[in-house]
C-alpha cells in the first residue's frame, strides 16, 4: 500500500474521472446497454469502497487496478443478487476481464468499448442535449452536479435527460455495435458535434464566475483524440483534433491571475502550451490527407495562423480574413460573419469592418449576444466615436455574460469616458 494521508481523495478523484468511463463502457457491453444503471453501479461501488479503505489502509501501489478489480467483483455480486440472466459468454467474458494489468488486449478492449459507447451516446434517436449529458456522465465520469454547472443547468434537469436517454436505450434496444458505411459517416459528424460542444463550452462559459472550464476542454480533447486514434478516424477528426488542441494551448494565457480576460493579442505567448500546439500541428498535418475541406479544417487554419505568429504584430490577418471567407460559404453564421467582420476591420480599418457588423445588428440570432455590442463599442472606440462606444458596452452588459467578461466590458466602458 502506499502512503496514507490527504492524497487518497484527491488521487481517487483522478483515478476516478481518467478511469469511470472506460470501466462504465467496459461492463455497460457485458451486461448490455439496456442495464447501464447496473454498469454505473459496479463502478460507483469501487469508488465508495475506496473512500472506505484508501485513509486508513493507504492507497494500493496500482490504484487503476485495484478499482477495477473491486468493480469486477461487484459486478458478479449484481449478477448473483439481482439474479441477472447473463449468458455463459458474457460471465465467461466477466471473469476473464479481473486483471488490467495481466492481459494487454483488454486495454484495447477498454479503448473500443470506450468508443462504442460515445457513438452510442450519439445516436440519432437520442437528442444533442441528452446525448452530450450522457457522453460526460458514462464515458467521461461526470457527476450530474458537475454536468449541471457546466451547462449552467438544474440539476434535476440533468438528472430528468439522463433518465429518458437511458430509457431511450432501453425501449429501442440500443446497442453498442459499431455503425457501418453511411451511418457510420452520419453518426461521426454527431460524435464530432457533441466533443466540439463540450469543448466550447469550456472555452468559453456563457455565464457564471469562470471565465473557462479546463476540466471540459480537456475531456473533450481527450474524446476527440480516443476516435482519432482508432480505425475509423477521417481528416475530419484529425482537424477537430487539431483545432481543439491549437485552442486549448492558448488557456493559460487567456486569464491574468486575478482571473481576468486577456484579449488574444494581448496574451504572453510564453504562457502558451508548446506541447498542445505541438499536438495540433501534428493532427493538422493528418488533417490534409483527401479532399474534403470540413468546417473543423478551416477553424483549425485560423489556429494555426494565429499559433505560428511570433507576436501579436506578425499575425497574417490577410490569411485569416480569406479564411473566414472560405468558413462562411461552408456555414454562413452569424457569429462567424462576426469573426470575419473583425479580421476585415485589422486588414481594411475599423469603418470598413463597422459596415459589416451594422450588417448584423438587426440578425435575431445576435439579440442576446453581447459580443456582437463588444466589438462594434471596439471599432467605434477605434473609430474616436466614444460617446457611442460607451453606449455600445453598456448595452453588452445588459446581456447574459461570464463574471471576467462582465469585468472586461466595465473596463472598455471606462476607458471611453
Amino acid at each position: 500500500m502506499g502512503n496514507v494521508g490527504s492524497e487518497p481523495g484527491v488521487l481517487l478523484e483522478h483515478l476516478f474521472r481518467h478511469q469511470a468511463g472506460r470501466m462504465v463502457a467496459h461492463f455497460a457491453r457485458l451486461f448490455g446497454p439496456a442495464h447501464l444503471d447496473l454498469a454505473e453501479e459496479t463502478v460507483q461501488d469501487a469508488m465508495l469502497r475506496a473512500l472506505q479503505t484508501w485513509p486508513y489502509l493507504g492507497v494500493p501501489e496500482n490504484a487503476a487496478a485495484w478499482l477495477f478489480r473491486v468493480a469486477h467483483n461487484s459486478a458478479i455480486d449484481a449478477i448473483r443478487r439481482k439474479r441477472f440472466l447473463v449468458s455463459d459468454e458474457v460471465l465467461a467474458g466477466i471473469l476473464r476481464s479481473e486483471d488490467t494489468q495481466v492481459d494487454p488486449l483488454l486495454e484495447e478492449q477498454f479503448r473500443d468499448d470506450e468508443l462504442r459507447m460515445i457513438f452510442m451516446c450519439s445516436h440519432p434517436e437520442i437528442s444533442r442535449e441528452a446525448s452530450v449529458a450522457l457522453s460526460l456522465k458514462t464515458v467521461s465520469g461526470f457527476s450530474v452536479r458537475e454536468i449541471a454547472r457546466a451547462f449552467l443547468a438544474d440539476e434535476a434537469a440533468v438528472a430528468q435527460r439522463l433518465v429518458r436517454a437511458k430509457r431511450q436505450i432501453r425501449e429501442r434496444d440500443l446497442t453498442l455495435e459499431m455503425p457501418h458505411g453511411e451511418e457510420l459517416a452520419q453518426r461521426l459528424d454527431s460524435v464530432l458535434e457533441a466533443i466540439y460542444f463540450v469543448f466550447n463550452e469550456g472555452y468559453t462559459a456563457h455565464e457564471g464566475e469562470d471565465l473557462i472550464r479546463r476540466d471540459l476542454c480537456a475531456e473533450a480533447l481527450r474524446l476527440g483524440r480516443l476516435v482519432a486514434s482508432s480505425s475509423i478516424a477521417t481528416p475530419k477528426v484529425h482537424a477537430l483534433v487539431a483545432l481543439m488542441a491549437l485552442q486549448a494551448a492558448r488557456l493559460p494565457a487567456r486569464v491574468d491571475e486575478a482571473g481576468d480576460l486577456v484579449l488574444l493579442e494581448s496574451q504572453d505567448r510564453n504562457r502558451w502550451d508548446r506541447a498542445l500546439m505541438g499536438l495540433g500541428f501534428h493532427h493538422f498535418d493528418l488533417s490534409m490527407a483527401g479532399r474534403e475541406v470540413s468546417e473543423y479544417h478551416v477553424q483549425a487554419a485560423i489556429a494555426a495562423t494565429h499559433a505560428r505568429a511570433g507576436d501579436a504584430q506578425s499575425i497574417d490577418w490577410t490569411m485569416i480574413m480569406h479564411l473566414y471567407d472560405q468558413l462562411f460559404v461552408i456555414n454562413p453564421s452569424p457569429v462567424i460573419a462576426l469573426n470575419r467582420a473583425v479580421a476585415v476591420a485589422k486588414v481594411h480599418g475599423a469603418a470598413a469592418g463597422l459596415a459589416l457588423v451594422d450588417q448584423l445588428e438587426h440578425d435575431a440570432r445576435l439579440r442576446h449576444y453581447h459580443l456582437l455590442l463588444a466589438v462594434r463599442g471596439h471599432l467605434l472606440r477605434e473609430l474616436g466615436r466614444l460617446s457611442e462606444a460607451a453606449q455600445e458596452f453598456s448595452a453588452a452588459l445588459e446581456l447574459p455574460c461570464s463574471e471576467p467578461e462582465r469585468r472586461f466590458l466595465r473596463r472598455q466602458l471606462q476607458a471611453c469616458q
